[in-house]
């Protein structure tokens, strides 16, 4: 008969060869056929798609390199702590983990989202670990994973920035008035009357840059702080509130200090703040902790839920019958087997999604070759004349190479300093080629000061059994952009220039005015109809000295004339024009 020890030792030693194969098959995965969506990195390794972002200033996710420290940090901590002493033979859960990882990763390569690619790295990472270390290494990794989802960049949150800045300059200027700091708002802006400070509060203090990083920083001292996930839950989402009450802060000192003494003051306040915020919201978060600690508010729920999470008898005990009619030695390697299997599976159809067919329907017109967008018109009547409208070398090299342009500005015959530019990007394969236009104006230069939605009329068009137009379609989704523009003349100074500018994408089907709506329309096409559809980006711009409702007439007077020569009617197949 054996020794019990030997066979522990044994069981060890093959649980840890088998977690080494399934890093391998894993690593094969993630590695090589991990990215699908290459129109700005262009890599197939999703471990370089996610630490490529870490590295990236635009991003706004160098908190990435941080998390993952933590993540580490808090995986040997809860080892150390853990009280499951006895290692438990290896069960089923590892290899459903595993594969549920698999399955994540395939159905984010197919939609071409790679966060939800990184999640399911994520989930098979948590199978490795169980698989290696059984219950105290995978009930010790449930929480660092997790912690990593914060290193996670999400493009959602633009637009909750966008709304939390305003919010933040709301509040800020009501706070001014109401200790009787004279100050103006505009937009964006915070000016004196006298013109003795100027401000535009860009997206960096609305909180957003800094809102995940401290998001993450809250729940972690919610969770060295207590056991109950519903305190440690509570803690982390203070931050939110907390954020924005030190963005008002820091929005409040530098008005405050430049009313004092003026415009130097407040720019440095600006500079110091940008620290104080931290500082701000991870000192009512402390003390909050503080709070609920010295008042013992938190104690019966963190004293139950330490019981039941640092007991071994907390998780249920797996027994032989639940495993299976297999040998410890034998199950560790028929997972292996599985999961070597299941990657080579996920290698195979990851090679058919980019073989994937590009569907031939888009919503706009196509020229002669049936590939570009149809130029658009040189002459719209007598009003307005097309120029030439260059591709930048930079659209060229960052966008996939089968991204297709038409573009013109349009100059008024009869007031050449009125121009619209028109311009329509029609994508390729990538979903990629076409993006949220707010990345490219921060970019240039453009500040952001309102967004809305506004409708276009669609240009009417003579009935033959009419006596007046009928319009096929009653107007165009758009979302609209009031945007400004900091110049510097030859003679000194500076001008802020305000602009209009609205885009909206078309589908083969639909015409939508949200980045969102037609990321999620993209992805539900490949995965439903196993199709990479062909979206146009169509954007309109003109500058706005004049005001908003004069800017929006010029748009639409240029779509009027250029409309229907370019966009077709809903539900109508896409043609080549002679």
């Amino acid at each position: 008969m054996s020794n019990p020890a030997t066979k522990q030792v044994n069981r060890r030693s093959a649980q840890l060869t088998a977690a080494l194969g399934c890093i391998f098959a894993g690593f094969v995965v993630f590695q090589f056929f991990g990215n699908s969506a290459r129109g700005y990195i262009k890599t197939a390794s999703l471990f370089w798609w996610w630490a490529s972002h870490w590295a990236d200033p635009q991003a706004e996710s160098e908190h990435g390199w941080l998390i993952l420290a933590i993540s580490g940090w808090l995986f040997a901590r809860n080892l150390r702590l853990s009280k499951i002493t006895q290692a438990s033979e290896p069960a089923w859960w590892p290899m459903i983990a595993m594969l549920a990882g698999f399955a994540m990763h395939l159905l984010g390569y197919i939609m071409q989202q790679g966060r939800i690619s990184i999640g399911g790295l994520l989930v098979f990472g948590w199978g490795v670990l169980a698989l290696a270390g059984g219950r105290r290494w995978g009930r010790s990794a449930i929480f660092p994973l997790a912690f990593l989802l914060f290193a996670i960049p999400l493009n959602v949150l633009d637009t909750l920035g966008f709304y939390l800045r305003m919010g933040v300059i709301d509040t800020a200027w009501h706070l001014a008035q109401f200790v009787h700091i004279d100050v103006i708002r505009n937009g964006t802006q915070l000016l004196s009357p006298d013109g003795h400070y100027q401000y535009d509060v860009a997206a960096a203090c609305s909180g957003l840059r800094s809102l995940m990083a401290l998001a993450a920083l809250s729940l972690l001292l919610g969770y060295l702080n207590f056991r109950s996930w519903w305190w440690r839950a509570l803690i982390g989402l203070l931050c939110f509130p907390y954020a924005f009450l030190g963005n008002v802060a820091r929005i409040f000192s530098i008005i405050a200090a430049a009313a004092w003494r003026g415009q130097g003051a407040g720019e440095m306040t600006h500079r110091v703040m940008g620290v104080g915020v931290f500082v701000i919201v991870l000192g009512l978060v402390q003390m909050t902790v503080w709070l609920l600690q010295k008042y013992q508010l938190a104690r019966s729920c963190c004293d139950s839920a330490e019981s039941q999470e640092t007991s071994p008898a907390a998780a249920p005990a797996l027994s032989s019958k639940s495993l299976g009619y297999f040998s410890s030695a034998s199950r560790v390697w028929i997972i292996t087997g599985v999961v070597s299997v299941a990657a080579l599976v996920v290698s195979i159809v990851t090679r058919q999604v980019d073989a994937m067919e590009v569907s031939p329907r888009v919503g706009i017109k196509l020229a002669a070759d049936g590939v570009n967008p149809v130029t658009l018109p040189a002459y719209l009547g007598s009003e307005w004349e097309g120029q030439a409208a260059d591709i930048s070398a930079i659209e060229r090299e960052v966008l996939p190479a089968d991204t297709r342009f038409s573009r013109k500005n349009y100059v008024s015959l009869q007031r050449p300093n009125e121009r619209v530019f028109l311009s329509i990007v029609l994508s390729g394969r990538d979903r990629t080629s076409i993006h949220r236009p707010e990345i490219c104006l921060v970019g240039q230069g453009w500040t952001i000061t309102q967004r809305a939605t506004h409708a276009f009329a669609w240009p009417s068009i003579p009935s033959p059994s009419a006596q007046r137009p009928s319009p096929i379609n009653a107007a165009v989704p758009a979302t609209l952009l009031s945007i400004e523009r900091e110049f510097r003349p030859k003679q000194g100074g500076k001008i802020k220039v305000p602009a209009l500018m609205a885009y909206w994408f078309v589908g083969s089907d639909k015409i939508v005015a949200s980045n969102t709506e037609r990321i999620v329309d993209t992805s539900l096409d490949r995965l439903y109809h196993w199709q990479a559809h062909r979206w146009a980006y169509v954007v309109v711009q003109t500058l706005a000295p004049d005001g908003e409702t004069a800017a929006l007439a010029r748009m639409q007077a240029v779509l009027d004339g250029t409309l229907t020569t370019f966009q077709l009617p809903l539900g109508l197949p896409a043609t080549a024009s002679p």
